[in-house]
Protein backbone atom coordinates (compact mmCIF):
# COMPACT_ATOMS: atom_id res chain seq x y z
CA UNK A 1 0.00 0.00 0.00
CA UNK A 2 0.84 3.51 -0.80
CA UNK A 3 1.96 5.71 1.86
CA UNK A 4 0.50 8.78 2.54
CA UNK A 5 2.42 12.32 1.46
CA UNK A 6 4.46 13.84 4.22
CA UNK A 7 4.17 17.46 3.82
CA UNK A 8 6.84 19.42 5.65
CA UNK A 9 7.97 23.56 6.68
CA UNK A 10 10.23 25.00 5.00
CA UNK A 11 10.78 29.00 6.68
CA UNK A 12 14.20 29.10 5.02
CA UNK A 13 16.29 27.25 2.46
CA UNK A 14 18.55 25.45 4.89
CA UNK A 15 15.60 24.36 6.64
CA UNK A 16 13.90 22.59 3.16
CA UNK A 17 17.62 21.32 3.12
CA UNK A 18 17.26 19.30 6.33
CA UNK A 19 13.41 18.76 5.89
CA UNK A 20 14.14 16.88 2.03
CA UNK A 21 17.20 15.13 3.23
CA UNK A 22 14.84 13.98 6.57
CA UNK A 23 12.36 12.35 4.17
CA UNK A 24 10.01 15.19 3.57
CA UNK A 25 8.22 13.93 0.35
CA UNK A 26 7.20 17.54 -0.23
CA UNK A 27 8.17 20.95 1.45
CA UNK A 28 5.92 24.07 1.72
CA UNK A 29 7.56 27.48 1.62
CA UNK A 30 7.21 31.42 0.76
CA UNK A 31 8.08 34.28 -0.57
CA UNK A 32 9.36 37.04 1.41
CA UNK A 33 6.41 39.20 1.29
CA UNK A 34 3.10 39.76 2.17
CA UNK A 35 1.87 37.14 -0.03
CA UNK A 36 2.55 34.47 2.53
CA UNK A 37 0.87 33.48 5.91
CA UNK A 38 4.37 33.52 7.82
CA UNK A 39 6.09 37.03 6.83
CA UNK A 40 8.31 37.02 9.87
CA UNK A 41 11.87 38.73 9.28
CA UNK A 42 14.52 36.29 8.88
CA UNK A 43 11.92 34.13 6.96
CA UNK A 44 11.07 32.92 3.49
CA UNK A 45 12.74 32.49 -0.02
CA UNK A 46 14.12 35.04 -2.23
CA UNK A 47 13.07 34.22 -6.42
CA UNK A 48 16.62 33.15 -6.70
CA UNK A 49 16.69 31.14 -3.17
CA UNK A 50 13.24 29.31 -4.31
CA UNK A 51 14.67 28.14 -8.06
CA UNK A 52 17.92 26.74 -6.25
CA UNK A 53 15.48 25.06 -3.50
CA UNK A 54 13.27 23.49 -6.38
CA UNK A 55 16.61 22.01 -7.88
CA UNK A 56 17.78 21.25 -4.84
CA UNK A 57 14.31 19.24 -3.93
CA UNK A 58 13.67 17.56 -7.53
CA UNK A 59 17.11 16.13 -7.61
CA UNK A 60 16.17 14.51 -4.31
CA UNK A 61 12.60 12.96 -5.70
CA UNK A 62 10.68 15.87 -3.14
CA UNK A 63 7.91 18.34 -4.14
CA UNK A 64 8.34 22.27 -3.64
CA UNK A 65 4.66 24.07 -2.83
CA UNK A 66 4.81 27.44 -2.98
CA UNK A 67 1.79 29.06 -0.31
CA UNK A 68 0.72 32.33 -1.82
CA UNK A 69 -2.46 32.07 1.07
CA UNK A 70 -2.93 35.29 2.42
CA UNK A 71 -5.69 37.80 1.24
CA UNK A 72 -5.02 40.06 -1.71
CA UNK A 73 -6.06 43.85 -0.65
CA UNK A 74 -8.17 46.08 -2.70
CA UNK A 75 -6.23 47.41 -5.66
CA UNK A 76 -2.81 46.06 -4.27
CA UNK A 77 -3.19 42.43 -6.19
CA UNK A 78 -0.11 42.73 -8.08
CA UNK A 79 2.46 41.48 -5.83
CA UNK A 80 -0.27 38.18 -5.12
CA UNK A 81 -0.11 38.16 -9.38
CA UNK A 82 3.62 38.71 -9.28
CA UNK A 83 4.17 35.66 -6.74
CA UNK A 84 2.43 33.30 -8.62
CA UNK A 85 3.54 34.20 -12.16
CA UNK A 86 7.09 33.74 -10.25
CA UNK A 87 6.74 30.54 -8.59
CA UNK A 88 5.21 28.81 -11.99
CA UNK A 89 8.01 30.05 -13.82
CA UNK A 90 10.14 28.75 -11.44
CA UNK A 91 8.60 25.42 -11.38
CA UNK A 92 7.30 24.65 -8.57
CA UNK A 93 4.93 21.59 -8.14
CA UNK A 94 1.84 23.32 -6.47
CA UNK A 95 0.63 26.93 -5.38
CA UNK A 96 -0.74 26.81 -2.32
CA UNK A 97 -3.95 29.79 -2.37
CA UNK A 98 -6.52 31.17 0.00
CA UNK A 99 -7.87 34.38 -2.26
CA UNK A 100 -10.47 33.46 -4.41
CA UNK A 101 -9.62 36.49 -7.01
CA UNK A 102 -5.60 34.29 -6.88
CA UNK A 103 -7.23 31.45 -7.34
CA UNK A 104 -8.95 32.77 -10.54
CA UNK A 105 -5.94 34.65 -11.73
CA UNK A 106 -3.43 31.42 -11.38
CA UNK A 107 -6.62 28.92 -12.54
CA UNK A 108 -6.73 31.37 -15.76
CA UNK A 109 -3.40 32.28 -16.20
CA UNK A 110 -1.73 29.15 -15.88
CA UNK A 111 -4.40 25.76 -16.75
CA UNK A 112 -2.01 23.50 -16.27
CA UNK A 113 -0.45 24.66 -13.01
CA UNK A 114 -1.30 22.27 -9.93
CA UNK A 115 -3.32 23.87 -7.05
CA UNK A 116 -3.96 23.44 -3.90
CA UNK A 117 -6.55 25.25 -1.50
CA UNK A 118 -4.89 26.50 1.87
CA UNK A 119 -6.52 25.81 5.32
CA UNK A 120 -6.66 29.81 5.28
CA UNK A 121 -9.97 29.46 3.20
CA UNK A 122 -11.45 27.47 5.78
CA UNK A 123 -13.28 25.60 3.31
CA UNK A 124 -14.87 22.41 5.43
CA UNK A 125 -17.93 21.57 3.44
CA UNK A 126 -18.57 19.08 0.41
CA UNK A 127 -20.41 22.54 -1.11
CA UNK A 128 -17.31 24.59 -0.55
CA UNK A 129 -14.88 22.62 -1.85
CA UNK A 130 -16.98 20.91 -5.02
CA UNK A 131 -16.98 24.66 -6.09
CA UNK A 132 -13.57 25.25 -5.66
CA UNK A 133 -13.02 21.93 -7.85
CA UNK A 134 -15.55 22.68 -9.94
CA UNK A 135 -14.63 26.46 -10.71
CA UNK A 136 -10.77 26.13 -10.65
CA UNK A 137 -9.65 22.85 -11.00
CA UNK A 138 -8.59 22.50 -7.39
CA UNK A 139 -6.77 19.53 -6.47
CA UNK A 140 -6.59 19.10 -2.68
CA UNK A 141 -7.64 21.05 0.16
CA UNK A 142 -5.97 21.32 3.46
CA UNK A 143 -8.71 20.95 5.93
CA UNK A 144 -9.02 23.25 9.56
CA UNK A 145 -8.32 21.89 11.86
CA UNK A 146 -11.99 22.03 13.54
CA UNK A 147 -13.05 18.72 12.06
CA UNK A 148 -13.34 15.20 13.78
CA UNK A 149 -11.76 11.82 12.31
CA UNK A 150 -15.78 11.26 11.58
CA UNK A 151 -16.46 14.29 9.59
CA UNK A 152 -13.02 13.95 7.52
CA UNK A 153 -14.11 10.39 6.64
CA UNK A 154 -17.35 11.37 5.56
CA UNK A 155 -16.28 14.87 3.92
CA UNK A 156 -13.88 12.16 1.59
CA UNK A 157 -16.72 10.45 0.85
CA UNK A 158 -18.16 13.13 -0.72
CA UNK A 159 -15.92 15.42 -2.45
CA UNK A 160 -13.30 14.36 -5.63
CA UNK A 161 -10.63 16.09 -4.44
CA UNK A 162 -7.54 15.04 -2.33
CA UNK A 163 -7.11 16.07 1.60
CA UNK A 164 -4.66 16.86 3.21
CA UNK A 165 -4.61 17.22 7.45
CA UNK A 166 -2.26 18.82 10.22
CA UNK A 167 -0.29 15.96 12.19
CA UNK A 168 2.10 17.98 14.59
CA UNK A 169 2.90 21.36 15.27
CA UNK A 170 1.12 24.51 16.65
CA UNK A 171 -2.55 25.18 16.79
CA UNK A 172 -5.22 28.36 15.92
CA UNK A 173 -8.27 28.12 18.12
CA UNK A 174 -9.53 30.49 15.56
CA UNK A 175 -11.04 30.17 12.27
CA UNK A 176 -8.36 29.90 9.62
CA UNK A 177 -8.44 32.95 7.65
CA UNK A 178 -10.14 34.34 9.78
CA UNK A 179 -8.47 35.88 13.35
CA UNK A 180 -8.76 39.58 14.38
CA UNK A 181 -7.05 39.35 17.42
CA UNK A 182 -3.69 40.26 16.45
CA UNK A 183 -5.18 42.83 14.24
CA UNK A 184 -6.79 44.24 16.64
CA UNK A 185 -3.37 44.64 19.37
CA UNK A 186 -1.06 45.75 16.60
CA UNK A 187 -2.45 46.90 13.33
CA UNK A 188 -1.18 43.77 11.32
CA UNK A 189 -3.39 41.43 10.51
CA UNK A 190 -2.33 38.15 9.57
CA UNK A 191 -4.74 37.24 6.96
CA UNK A 192 -3.45 40.29 4.33
CA UNK A 193 0.07 41.26 5.50
CA UNK A 194 0.93 37.60 6.56
CA UNK A 195 2.06 37.68 10.13
CA UNK A 196 0.39 36.91 13.57
CA UNK A 197 2.34 38.65 16.57
CA UNK A 198 4.75 40.55 14.67
CA UNK A 199 7.99 40.78 16.81
CA UNK A 200 7.70 44.60 15.84
CA UNK A 201 4.80 44.47 18.66
CA UNK A 202 6.50 41.87 20.82
CA UNK A 203 7.78 43.10 24.13
CA UNK A 204 9.51 41.39 27.49
CA UNK A 205 10.28 42.55 31.11
CA UNK A 206 11.59 40.99 34.26
CA UNK A 207 9.89 42.61 37.16
CA UNK A 208 11.93 43.41 40.39
CA UNK A 209 10.89 39.87 41.74
CA UNK A 210 12.28 37.85 38.90
CA UNK A 211 8.68 37.70 36.98
CA UNK A 212 8.68 37.78 33.83
CA UNK A 213 6.04 39.83 31.62
CA UNK A 214 4.85 39.36 28.16
CA UNK A 215 3.37 42.16 26.04
CA UNK A 216 1.97 42.69 22.54
CA UNK A 217 1.49 45.85 21.18
CA UNK A 218 -0.22 48.09 24.23
CA UNK A 219 -1.78 44.64 26.16
CA UNK A 220 0.19 42.51 28.46
CA UNK A 221 -0.56 38.55 27.50
CA UNK A 222 1.40 36.60 30.23
CA UNK A 223 3.08 37.04 33.45
CA UNK A 224 5.43 34.06 34.49
CA UNK A 225 6.90 33.42 37.30
CA UNK A 226 10.78 32.59 38.12
CA UNK A 227 11.95 29.74 36.04
CA UNK A 228 8.75 29.12 34.33
CA UNK A 229 9.14 29.00 30.58
CA UNK A 230 7.63 32.07 29.06
CA UNK A 231 5.45 31.52 25.91
CA UNK A 232 5.62 33.39 22.87
CA UNK A 233 3.03 36.45 22.98
CA UNK A 234 -0.59 35.78 21.16
CA UNK A 235 -3.77 37.02 22.62
CA UNK A 236 -5.20 33.35 21.73
CA UNK A 237 -2.54 31.67 24.11
CA UNK A 238 -2.52 34.93 26.67
CA UNK A 239 -3.33 34.47 30.52
CA UNK A 240 -5.65 36.67 31.94
CA UNK A 241 -8.06 37.38 34.50
CA UNK A 242 -11.73 36.66 34.22
CA UNK A 243 -14.65 36.15 36.16
CA UNK A 244 -12.11 36.10 39.25
CA UNK A 245 -9.74 33.59 38.10
CA UNK A 246 -6.60 34.05 35.91
CA UNK A 247 -6.31 31.22 33.52
CA UNK A 248 -5.53 30.58 29.85
CA UNK A 249 -9.18 31.91 28.27
CA UNK A 250 -8.73 30.62 24.78
CA UNK A 251 -6.10 28.46 25.12
CA UNK A 252 -3.55 26.79 26.83
CA UNK A 253 0.13 26.24 25.55
CA UNK A 254 -0.09 22.75 23.50
CA UNK A 255 0.93 21.18 20.01
CA UNK A 256 -0.77 19.20 17.88
CA UNK A 257 0.53 15.22 17.66
CA UNK A 258 -1.62 13.00 15.82
CA UNK A 259 1.54 10.95 15.01
CA UNK A 260 -0.59 7.74 16.33
CA UNK A 261 -3.73 8.53 14.40
CA UNK A 262 -2.19 8.06 10.96
CA UNK A 263 -4.01 4.74 10.08
CA UNK A 264 -7.02 6.13 11.03
CA UNK A 265 -6.11 9.20 8.42
CA UNK A 266 -5.32 6.63 5.67
CA UNK A 267 -8.58 4.79 6.51
CA UNK A 268 -10.62 7.86 6.22
CA UNK A 269 -9.32 8.75 2.86
CA UNK A 270 -6.34 11.74 3.69
CA UNK A 271 -3.86 11.78 0.89
CA UNK A 272 -1.35 14.11 2.43
CA UNK A 273 0.03 14.73 6.56
CA UNK A 274 1.03 18.16 7.18
CA UNK A 275 3.74 19.30 9.56
CA UNK A 276 3.48 22.71 11.09
CA UNK A 277 6.48 25.13 11.92
CA UNK A 278 8.00 27.22 9.41
CA UNK A 279 9.11 29.22 12.66
CA UNK A 280 11.08 26.64 13.59
CA UNK A 281 14.61 25.98 14.58
CA UNK A 282 16.36 23.25 11.47
CA UNK A 283 17.11 20.85 14.45
CA UNK A 284 12.94 20.82 15.07
CA UNK A 285 12.38 20.19 11.17
CA UNK A 286 14.94 17.15 10.99
CA UNK A 287 13.69 15.13 14.29
CA UNK A 288 9.90 15.92 13.40
CA UNK A 289 10.42 14.85 9.68
CA UNK A 290 12.37 12.13 10.05
CA UNK A 291 9.91 10.42 12.88
CA UNK A 292 6.91 11.24 10.79
CA UNK A 293 8.54 9.49 7.87
CA UNK A 294 9.83 6.57 9.74
CA UNK A 295 6.14 6.45 10.44
CA UNK A 296 4.60 6.59 7.56
CA UNK A 297 6.70 4.39 5.75
CA UNK A 298 6.33 1.79 8.83
CA UNK A 299 2.44 2.45 7.89
CA UNK A 300 2.71 1.85 4.50
CA UNK A 301 4.69 -1.85 4.89
CA UNK A 302 3.36 -2.66 8.05
CA UNK A 303 6.05 -2.65 10.32
CA UNK A 304 6.95 -0.64 13.75
CA UNK A 305 7.91 2.50 13.85
CA UNK A 306 9.91 2.33 17.37
CA UNK A 307 9.67 5.29 19.62
CA UNK A 308 8.25 8.44 18.32
CA UNK A 309 8.57 10.56 20.94
CA UNK A 310 8.30 14.28 19.84
CA UNK A 311 7.24 15.65 23.22
CA UNK A 312 9.79 17.97 24.13
CA UNK A 313 9.52 19.83 20.84
CA UNK A 314 5.60 20.63 21.61
CA UNK A 315 4.90 23.99 22.95
CA UNK A 316 5.04 24.18 26.92
CA UNK A 317 6.11 20.44 26.38
CA UNK A 318 2.11 19.22 25.91
CA UNK A 319 0.46 17.64 23.44
CA UNK A 320 -2.88 17.13 21.78
CA UNK A 321 -4.80 15.20 19.27
CA UNK A 322 -7.10 18.42 19.10
CA UNK A 323 -10.56 18.02 17.45
CA UNK A 324 -9.73 14.64 15.95
CA UNK A 325 -10.92 13.10 19.11
CA UNK A 326 -13.47 15.39 19.85
CA UNK A 327 -16.05 13.64 22.38
CA UNK A 328 -18.08 16.34 23.43
CA UNK A 329 -20.76 15.55 20.56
Amino acid sequence: MSAMELVCPAGTPSALREAVEAGAHAVYCGFRDETNARNFPGLNFSRKELEEAVAFAHDRGAKVLVAINTFAQAGRTKLWKQAVDDAVSIGVDALILADMGIIDYAASRHPDQRLHLSVQASASSPEAIEFYVREFGIRRVVLPRVLTLPEIRALNDEIDCETEVFVYGGLCVMAEGRCLLSSYATGKSPNMTGVCSPPSHVAYREEDDGEMVSRLGAFTINRFAPGEKAGYPTLCKGRFETGGRTFYVFEEPTSLNAVDMLKEFRDAGVTALKIEGRQRSKAYVRQVVGDFRRAVDALASGADAGDLSLTSLSEGTRETQGVYRKTWR
